[in-house]
């Protein structure tokens, strides 16, 4: 077993990785901080308001961005950010939740939610699931139209949106619009020594799989979970009637073989609304690259749109 396979090792890393993150979000600017996130795309200004939902395993903290329409109950979008379900990257989905509210004309509630190792699986996606309930739940209360609902996330938040629309077909509810699935990880069961990317050295690396995904699910044996893996050949489960997907692959990405499969499997069950795959991008580029990011948040919001429009 690999050293970082090993999960009081994974855990201390992952600790000591967290405590950098937050060292480098409070730097006034650069990449990396919140200033950073804050400052692009300037023509979407940032509306905000906090809220926090109860939930089982912890409350979490979240960001409600504000669209600048008058509707009197807008669509709502639950976002997950990234972060490999480590790190807490909430403020770094900024530009992310700003874009599609006021491209869509949605209300984007941006979720700080648990994560590992301090909260391994099950805890995140068990919590993902409780928020979005929660969301539904309120749309009388805070003003949004529950009955237009949509998820989604990048990276790790993809996963998770992927769990919480899996939980919503299993329960009977609440009713998922669409989910937005960004370059998620979809299969943990398989190592990621055993993963191929199209480059020799992708953002991504094998010894990176074994930090995260030891420190979110430290059993193996559960790695197979459809909540953790619902990408990989072990499930077999009938996914008709889950919410209809956006699946969003990078060409070199580590992840894009398992974003693809998920994909597919969702087409053959009738929920695939479209997979876009980026070309010549890696895991992350929306991060580095203003044109394939706003490329790319724009489809976002057009499926939100059309989401919304199907609903209304």
């Amino acid at each position: 077993m690999a050293l970082l396979g090993r999960p009081a090792v994974a855990a201390l890393a992952a600790r000591t990785l967290q405590q950098a993150g937050l060292l480098a979000s409070r730097r006034s600017s650069g990449p990396g901080s919140d200033a950073s996130a804050h400052a692009r795309f300037p023509e979407f200004p940032r509306r905000t308001r906090e809220l926090t939902i109860p939930t089982s395993v912890a409350p979490a903290r979240a960001t409600v961005y504000l669209p600048p329409s008058a509707e009197p109950a807008p669509p709502v979008h639950v976002n997950f950010h990234g972060g490999r379900y480590v790190m807490a990257l909430t403020e770094l989905d900024d530009p992310l939740c700003r874009f599609p509210a006021a491209e869509a004309g949605v209300v984007v509630i941006n979720v700080d939610y648990a994560v590992a190792p301090q909260h391994p699986f099950p805890a995140p996606p068990r919590q993902a699931y409780e928020v979005v309930r929660s969301v539904a739940g309120q749309g009388a209360a805070q003003g949004w139209d529950p009955s237009r609902l949509t998820v989604g996330g990048q990276s790790a938040g993809g996963g998770l949106a992927a769990a919480v629309a899996r939980q919503a077909l299993t329960a009977g509810g609440p009713s998922i619009a669409l989910q937005v699935l960004h370059r998620p990880p979809l299969d943990l069961a398989t190592a990621g020594r055993d993963k191929r990317a199209a480059i020799p050295r992708p953002l991504l690396r094998p010894w990176m799989a074994d930090l995260f995904d030891t420190s979110y699910v430290p059993d193996p044996g559960r790695r197979s979970d459809p909540l953790v893996s619902p990408a990989h050949p072990m499930d077999t489960a009938d996914l008709k009637g889950i919410g209809p997907a956006l699946v969003i692959t990078a060409e070199y990405d580590l992840l894009r073989a398992e974003g693809g499969c998920y994909a597919e499997r969702l087409r053959s069950a009738g929920a695939l609304v479209e997979h876009r795959e980026v070309a010549g991008a890696d895991h992350g580029y929306d991060g580095r690259d203003e044109r394939r990011a706003r490329e790319t948040y724009g489809l976002i919001a057009s499926h939100l749109r059309r989401a919304a429009r199907e609903r209304a």
